[in-house]
């Protein structure tokens, strides 16, 4: 197994060594939070000189309890003497504010049951929530053991959404909570789109306790550890000092201490995960060597963990300098991790290790409701000072949408709110306009309130609205006539009675109050009945005119009978269904020649041959691809791709227009897309022809594409693949997913393009055998090694296209060692900027953490393992969610150019 690593290297004069100042630690941005104690209390924590505050203000639901006076020690934290816990409901979330959108912070939940409930319980376990996505899973067997878990993430808001969620496992409650600002360089891997867990954080070889602030400025967490008889401890007084490149920043009194194998030389240390974990792992070493090693003397040794050499050179430690290694790719799929410390043979002391840091991800296969819906929904909520569980996101996890909402959720996009029940809520007041922002709202009950106001007209507008429920207000004045519209058609049901000053004298209302079901004129009746019958019979009149004068634009066809295609096909027996039939879509070669104006403007050279701008004699435009003698391909894979055309059909996947069978003349005609293709525009230089035979010939620059196309681009093309991947039966595999292949309109709409080669898995299998074929710098290497082709293949080259977006780079990197763009990208990324990678063209017009998302999805495509790569779905609803940042730059006007944030790859 080999890993990327990272290790600061010292002793050089380039590197300066910060010295340790006694002033205590800034705790700006600190916020330390006793949950359970009284609203409004606060306190300064006896040991770190913190002050606490209540949580009061932080969450509306729970109940507020003491511990048992038997665990009730001297020694103990004031913190663990009270506890908050949520009996009541199935998820109770905090939303912590006051910190900043796009900064780095640590998070702390501390727990310690104390039998606070008198019930002594020996197993109580609930889950924790980050936002939309597991952090935890809390699991307490001793009534006075204290518990802490933290994690590392990136506020995507002014605040931080913490829940506790109900198992059936026992009553969730919390003892404390912290949040901490880190420096924008510290955890290199956490960024917008990826958080971390923190499995362990160890000071190896410590006498005393617990190490946290002041000695370490940002309050970590770090335990003793010792493993005694097989380890030493030793330790130093001597101040160990910081690099000024640091990008953990762990305190001189850990590294004071460290351990060394007693008996051998080598040093091991393991640790399991929980059963059924696979999370990625990233380990953290820290060394620093505490004596003066002469003459030949040398300490120095290998790292492997689980047998695989983890840092592929032999490691030595500097003199009272802090130094350490982490792994840029974290390692997934096992449990037990086994990790062994080396030493050479002519190392003189045994392998020294000072402290470590064990980090997983968390999950995010969870997405944030959309966040039109977000905004609007908490405008609702503090216009009408609604008292609810209302707290952390209103629909997703699925199955914890907010009390009184429901939601819909797809594959590729974020849930969206479809009822709102407020009923008997107390709300006063007139209707907010919030409520025309919710785009898919079906069920809106505002019953049993004290609303007042007229009707907003707004409330008609609502595509979607099925009900409207505002019984028993106090509204006045008359049902807007949008509203009137919707119920006459029965598109609404609206229900108003119990509002007595709404449309006394209004004929609009009386109309609606009469009867649920309205009587309607005669003459309305026969017009409703007769208008339809007329258009259909124009529409059939004028499509059979159309045929007989045009032939679909091209003249008259070959014969009026139905060409199947699939008999060529079926004479190879490589189709097993009925006759596809090709009613009036083939050409002759003769007719191929007068569309393309004999072969006069070629589009672009393919695998199968030659691409040709057409233009049928209704003006609409085409590619005509004619099949080449010399094509590599045979003519069933060009007949394959016909009939793989007529299969499907998706807005982001091109459409077959006809084809040509002529003889030994094979051709395909479909449309045409102006922009051309992805690659195209991706290149440093080009020049396209332009369309329409009159103006063939001539030529314009295209222009660079704006980080907003771009990521609309693969927005649109990973839709085209996750259709192919789920919503066509039996599965269809493209297996040439490339920049290349990705076409654009004259709109700049993205679509799949070249289905010559692609493969249909039937429904059982999971993955098929075959001879590789496919791109190189987009080949799937697990597909290249063992001839299984899935769906992932198709996810990996997908991966490499994003990372085409990003950079402008080719594929393989036209650079000295002439790299893959992945192994281009993850080493310019620990450099500590995202403008290293990004395109220039882009002149810093981007938001960050939208390029941090995409770039972060990109390198989960790329994962060596299939089964670690996200499905097509997965990577769809991802960039969304990047496109969402990208828009709301734009909207608010913002031009963010800078990142002091560091990136190593999860994969």
């Amino acid at each position: 197994m080999t890993v990327a690593w990272c290790c600061l290297l010292v002793g050089f004069a380039a590197i300066a060594v910060v010295r340790v100042h006694c002033q205590l630690p800034d705790t700006q941005g600190f916020i330390s939070i006793d949950c359970g104690i009284e609203e409004g209390s606060t306190y300064s924590d006896p040991i770190t000189n913190l002050t606490y505050v209540s949580d009061g203000s932080y969450i509306d639901t729970g109940v507020n309890a003491n511990i048992s006076r038997e665990h009730v020690t001297e020694q103990q934290a004031r913190s663990f003497l009270n506890v908050r816990s949520f009996p009541n409901s199935s998820r109770n979330c905090y939303d912590i504010t006051g910190v900043t959108m796009g900064s780095k912070y640590l998070l702390r939940a501390m727990f310690m049951y104390g039998n606070y409930d008198g019930r002594n319980s020996r197993s109580i376990s609930f889950d924790l929530y980050l936002g939309v996505n597991l952090w935890k899973t809390i699991n307490l067997t001793d009534p006075a053991t204290t518990f802490w878990t933290e994690a590392l993430a990136v506020a995507l808001d002014d605040a931080f959404s913490v829940c506790l969620v109900n198992t059936g496992k026992g009553t969730p409650f919390v003892s404390a909570m912290d949040v901490r600002p880190l420096s924008d360089g510290i955890y290199p891997e956490v960024n917008a789109t990826r958080s971390m867990v923190v499995f362990d954080r160890l000071n190896m070889g410590p006498t005393s306790g617990t190490i946290r602030y002041p000695d370490d400025k940002y309050d970590r967490l770090w335990d003793p550890y010792i493993n005694s008889p097989l380890w030493t401890e030793i330790s130093t007084s001597s101040t160990v000092n910081n690099l000024a490149i640091d990008f953990f920043e762990a305190p001189s009194v850990v590294m004071q201490t460290a351990v060394t194998p007693a008996n051998s030389s080598n040093l091991y240390y393991s640790w399991k995960l929980d059963p059924g974990d696979l999370s990625e792992v990233l380990a953290v070493l820290y060394f620093s060597e505490f004596l003066t090693l002469t003459g030949n003397m040398s300490r120095q040794f290998y790292i492997y963990l689980n047998d695989f050499l983890w840092y592929n050179q032999p490691f030595d430690t500097p003199l009272l300098i802090k130094n350490y290694v982490y792994g840029l790719n974290p390692i997934v799929g096992y449990q037990q991790y086994n990790m062994t410390l080396q030493a050479l043979s002519n190392s003189t002391p045994p392998p020294i290790l000072n402290a470590m840091e064990i980090l997983t991800r968390m999950g995010d296969s969870n997405v944030a409701t959309n966040s039109e819906d977000v905004d609007a929904i908490l405008t609702i909520k503090e216009s009408y000072q609604i008292k609810r569980n209302w707290r952390g996101d209103p629909c997703s996890p699925r199955g914890f949408a907010w009390d009184g909402i429901n939601c819909t959720f797809s594959l590729s996009d974020p849930p969206r709110i479809t009822s709102i029940n407020v009923s008997s809520s107390g709300l006063t007041g007139t209707i907010n306009t919030a409520f025309a922002r919710f785009g898919e709202i079906q069920y809106l009950d505002l019953s049993n309130n004290n609303i007042t106001g007229t009707i907003p007209g707004f409330l008609g507008r609502l595509s979607s609205l099925k009900l409207l429920d505002l019984t028993n207000n106090n509204l006045t004045g008359s049902i807007p006539s949008e509203l009137l519209a919707e119920t006459q058609n029965e598109l609404l049901t609206l229900r108003f009675e119990g509002n007595p000053y709404l449309c006394s004298d209004g004929s609009s209302c009386q109309l609606i109050a009469s009867s649920t079901k309205r009587k309607i004129s005669t003459p309305v009746i026969v017009t409703l009945c007769v208008l339809p019958l007329l258009m259909l019979v124009l529409v059939v009149f004028l499509v059979c005119r159309y045929r007989k004068k045009t032939g679909y634009g091209i003249g008259n066809p070959v014969n009026q009978q139905k060409r199947p295609i699939f008999n060529e096909i079926q004479k190879h027996q490589e189709v097993q269904s009925s006759p596809l039939q090709f009613e009036n879509r083939q050409f002759t070669y003769l007719e191929l020649k007068d569309i393309t104006n004999n072969f006069n403007r070629v589009l672009g050279e393919g695998g199968f041959g030659t691409v040709y701008y057409g233009c049928l004699k209704d003006g609409l435009e085409v590619a005509v691809k004619m099949r080449s003698e010399a094509a590599p391909q045979g003519p069933m894979e060009f007949l394959s791709e016909a009939q793989f055309l007529l299969r499907v059909h998706h807005r982001n996947l091109v459409s077959m227009v006809g084809y040509c069978k002529d003889g030994n003349y094979m051709g395909l005609v479909y449309e045409y897309m102006a922009q051309g293709t992805v690659r195209d525009h991706l290149k440093e230089q080009v020049s396209i022809s332009c369309s329409h035979t009159q103006t063939a010939g001539r030529t314009q620059n295209m222009t660079s594409l704006s980080w907003r196309q771009r990521l609309q681009i693969a927005v649109e093309s990973a839709q085209g693949l996750e259709y192919l991947h789920t919503a066509c039966k039996p599965p269809i595999i493209h297996r040439d997913v490339k920049t290349a292949n990705i076409l654009l309109s004259e709109r700049f709409e993205a679509k799949i393009a070249d289905f010559g080669i692609s493969k249909t898995l039937s429904e059982a299998d999971t993955h098929i055998l075959t001879v590789v074929m496919g791109t190189a710098g987009y080949l799937d290497p697990e597909y290249h090694v063992t001839s299984q082709l899935s769906s992932k293949s198709d996810v990996y080259s997908f991966g490499v296209v994003i990372l085409e977006l990003v950079t402008g780079q080719a594929p393989i990197v036209t650079s000295a060692d002439r790299a893959h763009i992945s192994v281009w990208v993850r080493q310019r990324l620990t450099r500590g900027n995202v403008e290293d990678v990004v395109d220039p063209r882009l002149h810093s017009e981007y938001d960050v953490n939208s390029v941090w998302k995409c770039i972060d999805t990109a390198l989960g495509c790329l994962a060596r393992a299939p089964q670690a790569r996200p499905t097509m779905g997965n990577v769809v609803a991802q960039l969304k969610s990047s496109l969402e940042l990208e828009n709301l730059r734009i909207k608010n006007g913002n031009s963010v150019a800078s990142s002091q944030s560091m990136f190593t790859s999860s994969y």
